[in-house]
């Protein structure tokens, strides 16, 4: 029987998916599992970590992390094995007017979304957790691009992410390991329904976007798939765009 080609597959990969208990990540570890990866999740809430491992096929595991305590990334790290992939997607959302802007609003929100992946990959390179030829990807956004009212520390802090993944990239071109970002536009999570906005005006701002919709988990899952897989092996330095064709419309 011919075997099936298929380019995407990640067979025999081992993938750390952060930020995986609810959202795009939750969305991506599933993915990365149906495609035959052996993922390990983590994130702060266990009892969502371990109800995202149960949707999961094959040999998985969960552990219980906050990214922004530099014990817990210690704790994480010393118990991976070699990667072949990373894909950060732990963050928070905030929106804050310039003129309110605090050194709390600043902290709150570049820990999470800058400081503690920046930190989280350090470590995997200094304890030699990451596999030549490896992909890593991060969760940046639209934002980052493309300003909004009350967005700007945490379009900053995608901003930061974006131009770290590109010195990065440079850095870890010679083993072949690839770096890349997607940058989605606004996309169906828990996050945006949080945003002060209602499902009404979200619906209505959706139709601003070219193809009439905002994105589903899956349509970023699907992105991370391609940028994990070696499909993507000639890809990096990148900062890929998934909006819907969304220019310079409604992003969080």
């Amino acid at each position: 029987m011919l075997e099936m080609f298929n380019p995407f597959t990640l067979h025999s990969k081992t993938i750390l998916v952060t930020g995986a208990s609810a959202g795009i990540g939750q969305a991506i570890a599933i993915s990365c599992a149906k495609m035959g990866a052996t993922v390990i999740i983590t994130a702060r809430n266990e009892e969502r970590l371990n109800a995202t491992l149960a949707q999961m096929p094959g040999d998985n595991q969960a552990v219980k992390a906050d990214l922004t305590n530099r014990a817990d990334i210690e704790v994480l790290v010393a118990a991976l094995p070699k990667l072949d992939g990373v894909v950060q997607c732990a963050g928070i959302g905030s929106r804050v007017p310039c003129k309110m802007i605090s050194q709390e609003n600043i902290t709150q929100v570049m820990r999470p979304n800058f400081e503690a992946p920046v930190l989280l990959q350090t470590a995997l390179l200094k304890e030699k957790k990451i596999n030549k030829a490896a992909s890593l990807v991060f969760i940046a956004s639209r934002a980052a691009n493309a300003p909004s009212m009350g967005n700007a520390v945490y379009s900053a802090s995608k901003g930061a992410m974006l131009s770290y993944a590109k010195c990065l990239a440079l850095e870890l071109a010679p083993r072949m390991i690839r770096v890349n970002s997607i940058c989605p536009g606004m996309v169906w999570t828990d996050l945006i329904l949080k945003d002060g906005l209602s499902k009404e005006e979200l619906h209505k701002a959706e139709l601003t976007y070219p193809l009439k919709r905002f994105g589903e988990v899956e349509d970023v899952a699907n992105l991370a798939i391609y940028l994990l897989s070696d499909a993507s092996s000639w890809m990096t330095g990148t900062a890929i765009d998934i909006s819907g064709g969304g220019e310079g419309v409604l992003v969080l």
